[in-house]
């Protein structure tokens, strides 16, 4: 039987849900929130690395990162879900400063369905009032605001661009510390899915797995055909490179 040292002894972050956004993170932390050696963050979306705020002074403030989780006795690995570090430009560097052995996992869903639900998440919170065509013809302009950083709400297509943020992922991180997943993967077969992430983790199988739909809504009306029309010709060459990249077969993804 593995032994693990106390979380309490340790303080390091073992690992995060790093992406990406409206990609099944909600469901995949729901899930190991049920883990009894896993203690994950006191909220979902910490925010640490991808604020600004905990990195203009000459140290980071990691206690108010630490003060975000309460582990128990029984818990051997601490972790948290903020999708938008994948995103982020700097997030993985930093990441990489704290705790150069931290696990990544990585949930990639279609990125032509992910920019949808990104768009009807904010439309739904009153943040957008553009309808999905305008949104996506005015991404670039609208997203010039947040510069020098990335623009967190309107990047709607920008987030989809997977292949450069697994490379940058990938500049600190080896590849066996990384489990790149698919969304469907999750939701069609989770048992299997998660076996597979408590192996890597290294940790037994959650027991009696209670199947999840967290923050999944019906859209009040389906993207429109030239809406993904448009998306299929914007993300066709981005797939077909992660197909090469990861191995996987992603014509489902382009089939509509």
């Amino acid at each position: 039987m593995k032994v693990f040292p106390s979380a309490r002894e340790r303080r390091k972050i073992d690992f995060v849900i790093c992406g990406t956004q409206k990609g099944g993170t909600s469901a995949l932390d729901a899930y190991l929130r049920d883990h009894p050696l896993i203690c994950m963050a006191n909220q979902k979306e910490v925010h640490f690395f991808d604020e600004e705020k905990h990195f203009r002074g000459s140290k980071p403030d990691y206690p108010a990162y630490h003060a975000c989780f309460s582990p128990g006795p029984s818990h051997r690995l601490l972790g948290e879900a903020t999708p938008a570090y994948m995103y982020w430009y700097d997030a993985p560097r930093r990441m990489w400063q704290y705790n150069p052995g931290m696990k990544l996992l990585v949930v990639l869903r279609n990125p032509i369905d992910r920019a949808y639900s990104h768009w009807n998440m904010q439309r739904k919170r009153g943040i957008d009032n553009l309808s999905f065509w305008d949104a996506l013809h005015s991404e670039k302009e609208r997203c010039r605001a947040a510069l020098p950083y990335q623009h967190k709400q309107f990047s709607y297509v920008d987030r989809g661009f997977y292949l450069e943020q697994l490379r940058r992922l990938s500049t600190y991180f080896a590849r066996d510390q990384a489990l790149i997943m698919r969304h469907e993967d999750l939701r069609s077969r989770p048992k299997e899915t998660m076996d597979a992430i408590c192996d890597f983790l290294g940790v037994d199988p959650v027991q009696d797995l209670q199947v999840r739909e967290v923050h999944s809504h019906e859209y009040d009306s389906p993207m429109s055909k030239s809406e993904w029309e448009h998306l299929r010709f914007v993300f066709e060459y981005e797939i077909r490179g992660l197909e090469r990249l990861l191995g996987w077969d992603c014509s489902d993804w382009l089939a509509g």
